[in-house]
């Protein structure tokens, strides 16, 4: 382990540009007896901690001003066990690096949709993807994980061992330790998927949606299925008819064996209104992984980000997420509806840390754009269009997908956590008594 000076080339860059934070140091981490130190120096010197692992958090939750920043960048190997089809992921692994290495052997895990993100902090928050609803979470998909904890001690987690901490790694967040490897299950996928995406104009949104809601409410578990709102940027690649429009995206990964068969399932998503482009096909698995990545630029967009879960997609609820999706600010902003269920579902709402097991879709408003000057503007929009929603949706949240702004760390913690949270804050007292790591969705020690 190296501790340096803070300074622009020194940590991975954040995604989120609104927390470009300054730490007065940084602690380069390979290895974990190299975080165990870390955290030592840390507590010898009274310094706050924040712990960067992809540093994709929307929320700033890898960033800090002052203190010490513990970055994971270096710790990013992937080793594929194909026999017992398990995967060991370092705690600084992107998801392109864990989907390269085990695409290669057919395989993959549930993770994110953006190959740029950690896949530390995509699966401790829950993690929601496009094997959501055959394979569940990338939590779900824990087998064991190497934690170092608050006092620096390295304990393994699993079902077997510390279960109260396997237990809370699965959706609890970085509240427990510093995770620097996971184990995953890994599952025959790919290396071709079959992949719907259709762009349907904007105006057309709450007919389309009213008709996905149609096909998704019936369809099997092999289909994983989103509606993205957005102003695609003109591309030379892609036809004029996208270029700089607002449309409504419907995309869907089919997750069977047979490409065939799974592109035949999901012919409906294709024909929901008037197709502007068809980029339907056979496709290759670390394709669909890469394809929003360009939408996501590292250190260049301002984000602020809401997400709420929604028991029924009514008429009314279509009406409402569409007013959001023609009503958007600015062309980087997305409008999103997610299709649950499945596998999530058949997981109970207190078998792991994360909660929300019932409802079958989930919105998200994510505030994106490049001008710090437009700060204030679009974070009241993002809450203003999320407390539409509101009067839709459970007000649960999903916390991987919240813009704390100005917010207290604490924020949406309590309604995502449900009745977890009392288990967790047991937990968080036996591992993390001081609240040493609370740079995070915090839950508090009690």
């Amino acid at each position: 382990m190296s501790i340096q000076a803070a300074g622009p080339a020194v940590a991975r860059a954040v995604f989120n540009a609104m927390h470009r934070s300054q730490p007065d140091e940084v602690a380069v981490c390979s290895t974990t007896e190299d975080v165990v130190e870390a955290v030592k120096q840390a507590r010898q010197h009274d310094l706050r901690v924040a712990v960067r692992g992809g540093g994709h958090s929307v929320a700033g939750l890898s960033a800090i001003e002052g203190g010490l920043l513990i970055d994971l960048a270096g710790m990013n190997g992937v080793e594929v066990d194909t026999e017992r089809k398990l995967a060991k992921v370092g705690g600084g692994a992107l998801l392109r690096e864990l989907d390269g290495a085990t695409q290669a052997h057919g395989l993959a895990t549930p993770v994110g949709v953006v190959s740029d993100t950690g896949v530390a902090g995509v699966t401790l928050g829950g993690g929601y993807g496009w094997l959501r609803r055959k394979y569940g979470l990338s939590s779900d998909n824990i087998v064991e994980a190497e934690v170092v904890t608050a006092d620096g001690s390295v304990l393994r987690a699993a079902a077997d061992e510390n279960p109260d901490l396997y237990w809370a790694i699965r959706g609890g967040g970085g509240n427990f330790g510093i995770v620097t490897s996971f184990t995953f299950k890994l599952h025959d996928v790919g290396p071709e998927v079959a992949f719907a995406a259709t762009f349907y104009p904007i105006e057309e949104a709450a007919e389309v949606m009213r008709r996905w809601r149609s096909y998704v409410e019936s369809a099997p578990d092999e289909v994983t299925s989103t509606c993205v709102t957005m102003t695609f940027p003109a591309n030379p690649e892609l036809p004029e008819a996208i270029h700089d429009r607002p449309v409504i995206i419907v995309g869907g990964v089919h997750a069977g064996a047979d490409v065939e068969a799974g592109l035949a399932e999901m012919q409906p998503l294709r024909e929901l209104g008037t197709a502007l482009f068809d980029m339907s096909g056979p496709t290759p698995f670390v394709g669909v992984q890469t394809g929003f990545d360009a939408l996501f630029p590292r250190d260049t967009l301002r984000a602020y980000w809401k997400s709420q879960y929604v028991d029924e997609l009514t008429d009314e609820a279509i009406d409402t997420i569409a007013a959001a999706a023609n009503d958007r600010p600015e062309p980087l902003t997305l409008v999103n509806t997610f299709h649950m269920g499945g596998a999530i579902a058949r997981v109970g709402e207190e078998e792991t840390a994360f909660h929300q097991r019932t409802s079958p879709y989930m919105v998200s408003i994510d505030g994106m754009w490049l001008d710090a000057a437009d700060d204030d503007a679009n974070i009241e929009w993002v809450r203003s269009a999320w407390n539409a929603v509101a009067e839709h949706g459970t007000g649960e949240v999903y916390l991987n997908f919240t813009g704390l702004a100005d917010e207290a760390p604490q924020a949406g913690v309590d309604s995502a956590y449900g009745r977890n949270l009392a288990r967790l804050a047991e937990i968080k007292a036996k591992y993390d008594p001081e609240n040493f790591f609370r740079i995070n969705n915090n839950v508090v020690p009690a």
